[in-house]
């Protein structure tokens, strides 16, 4: 098991630990990547579903959507920070590049959430109501625009973060779910967790425009850009496969199997090995892109789902 982390980094000291949130233990799996076990659990709040690393890398940030708490926990040791309380549904969660708010996605209350971040707490700005169950955010380079899909109601919304309101909604496929940028801000990739495919939208205009959809699998839910600026994965959920897709010719290039209901994903420093939630089998996998297939699997609790590790290829 060791070789597989060897063949990724040529090294064993000082590896930081792989973390995958399981969302219905209230806990956080510790996994070893060099002995591939899990060495911990963290006792988080409850629902957690999702995470995000701090401006200054010294905290990991675990948002429990029903227990209305933040987790701080080192990256590095694993060992728990400290709890924020009163954050209101913090299903999905990210700092906007330019590192001045913190943004969450309320997704059963129907609301966004601005929070101004001093490089220690967070206060509330403006709470921004939207359609049904707000899934999850990007935004754009310049920190000027905040995308969000709306699970239940198949709408695209498009925040102004400058004045925190909404400046469009378009409609999607069905259950929409994770949403990801392209490296030139022109184009929205959205999973259509509903259907079979990622719908493309093209965001050049005055409001997002529907250019594609591209046929990846039945349950397309996830992204994680592989690291080369070019390519970009995508889990298929109820099709237990992850798919590769080009950002530039809006093609499929790869696919590989993946047991499990895979969700959320992480990737290797050099871009080779994708790390998967298996959702309904309780398992990490671990997937060599170059064999094509899952070469090795961790147990770990309930309904994993974000999965994230430190040394990780380029988002």
């Amino acid at each position: 098991m060791a070789g597989l982390w060897l063949a990724v980094t040529g090294a064993v000291a000082s590896v930081p630990p792989i973390f995958v949130l399981n969302s219905l233990e209230a806990n956080v799996s510790v996994i070893d990547p060099v002995t591939w076990s899990e060495t911990a659990r963290i006792p988080t709040g409850k629902e957690p579903h999702h995470l995000y690393l701090t401006p200054d890398e010294r905290s990991l940030i675990v948002a429990n959507a029903l227990g209305d708490t933040l987790t701080f926990v080192d990256p590095r040791t694993a060992q728990i920070q400290r709890t924020v309380r009163g954050i209101v549904d913090p299903y999905h969660l990210r700092f906007s590049p330019d590192m001045k708010w913190f943004i969450t996605a309320a997704n059963r209350l129907n609301h966004i959430d601005f929070y101004r971040w001093d490089g220690k707490d967070l206060s509330l700005v403006q709470r921004v109501a939207t359609s049904r169950t707000p899934s999850h955010l990007w935004i754009d380079s310049r920190s000027t625009t905040v995308y969000s899909t709306m699970q239940d109601s198949d709408e695209l919304v498009a925040i102004d973060i400058a004045t925190q309101t909404i400046k469009s909604r378009v409609k999607t496929g069905p259950m929409p779910a994770d949403v990801h940028g392209s490296p030139d801000d022109k184009r929205v990739f959205v999973g259509l967790t509903g259907g079979d495919s990622v719908e493309v939208f093209d965001i050049t205009g005055r409001q997002p425009v529907s250019i594609k959809k591209i046929k990846t699998g039945n349950g397309a839910h996830a992204f994680r850009a592989a690291g080369d600026g070019i390519h970009l994965f995508v889990s298929n959920r109820v099709a237990n496969t992850v798919s590769k897709l080009d950002m530039n010719t809006l093609q499929v290039v790869e696919s590989y199997p993946v047991p499990g209901g895979p969700d959320c994903m992480e990737v290797s420093a050099d871009g080779r090995f994708i790390y998967v939630s298996s959702r309904w089998a309780r398992k990490l996998s671990v997937v060599d892109t170059q064999q094509k297939k899952v070469v090795l699997q961790v147990p770990v609790g309930k309904s994993p789902h974000r999965v994230w590790t430190l040394q990780h290829a380029p988002r």
